[in-house]
């Protein structure tokens, strides 16, 4: 399949919904896209289950597909660069910049 697949979540994502993500991400890695851009730009809440799924997603990848996170403000870029997280993925800013990342890739 050529082209991105955009998953974009919202709400929290912790201990309870972690596991939807996690899901969500293996399916969507399954077909083999281009590309995967998680867009967390509508949490509003990224627990440490969450920051798991990320990493776990990010190692689930194989090429050529590529990876990227949208993670923009307190909720959710602050967590990820807390946590180091930030040097395993490839994190944006926004969709666009993550569009732009996997295009010029």
């Amino acid at each position: 399949t050529d082209g991105a697949v955009v998953l974009a979540v919202s709400g929290e994502v912790d201990m309870l919904s972690a596991p939807r993500l996690a899901e969500a991400i293996h399916t969507a890695l399954a077909p083999k896209p281009a590309a995967l851009i998680v867009d967390l730009t509508k949490v509003e809440f990224l627990a440490s289950a969450g920051l798991s799924v990320l990493v776990n997603g990010q190692a689930e990848v194989s090429p050529p597909t590529r990876f990227a996170v949208v993670a923009d403000g307190a909720a959710t870029s602050r967590p990820i660069k807390l946590m180091g997280i930030d040097s395993l993925l490839s994190l944006h800013r926004t969709l666009d910049n993550a569009l732009n990342w996997i295009a010029g890739a």
